[in-house]
């Protein structure tokens, strides 16, 4: 039986919003410089947008209602920063609005992020 945050994960995967499946349709299938990209993945209390477990990078797609919670994404990205995580905020218009330049800074951020282990 799955635990209440894995099913709300695996609820958050079948609603993705419309920049979700845009950005996801992208990192899938280990497109983004042959990185292994989850989406919609508990991690401690938390469920990413997506994530990166061996460049220990997460991607969040911000909304609307992250302008009245930057306070309570901060503690929250703190949190992931002590796991030893890099965090990439992007508004969902950015996902729209510059798709390409999206992408071009994740394909940027995977280049210079080490896998753990490797120096």
């Amino acid at each position: 039986m799955l635990d209440s945050k894995t099913f709300f994960a695996a609820q958050l995967r079948k609603n993705q919003t419309d920049a979700e499946r845009k950005l996801w349709s992208c990192l899938r299938a280990k497109q983004m410089g042959g990185i292994k990209f989850r989406r919609q993945q508990p991690i401690g209390n938390y469920i990413v947008d997506f994530v990166s477990f061996e460049k220990r990078l997460i991607i969040e797609l911000d909304g609307g209602q992250h302008m009245l919670q930057k306070a309570k994404d901060e503690v929250r990205d703190e949190c992931f920063r002590k796991q030893g995580y890099e965090i990439i905020r992007i508004w969902d218009n950015e996902v729209f609005e510059n798709f390409v330049g999206v992408l071009e800074s994740i394909r940027m951020k995977v280049a210079e992020s080490p896998s753990p282990g490797i120096t």
